[in-house]
């Protein structure tokens, strides 16, 4: 099972609405660079390589709403 943060959940959930980085990174209060850090580690560690694998895996295993 993945275990995530509450911030790496909160950049997933921002990007399974279509939420552009830079925006992401505005609402949660973090530069863009932060949130695309954030994102390159969360691919890896899923095992994906793009933030439409990244939401489809997330949603599969119940880390954001379908």
């Amino acid at each position: 099972m993945l275990h995530i943060t509450p911030w790496e959940r909160a950049v997933l959930e921002q990007l399974a609405r279509g939420v552009p980085t830079r925006d992401i990174a505005l609402h949660i209060g973090m530069d863009e660079p932060s949130i695309e850090s954030c994102l390159r580690t969360l691919f890896e560690r899923m095992g994906v390589s793009t933030k439409n694998e990244a939401v489809t895996a997330a949603t599969r295993r119940g880390l954001v709403a379908a």
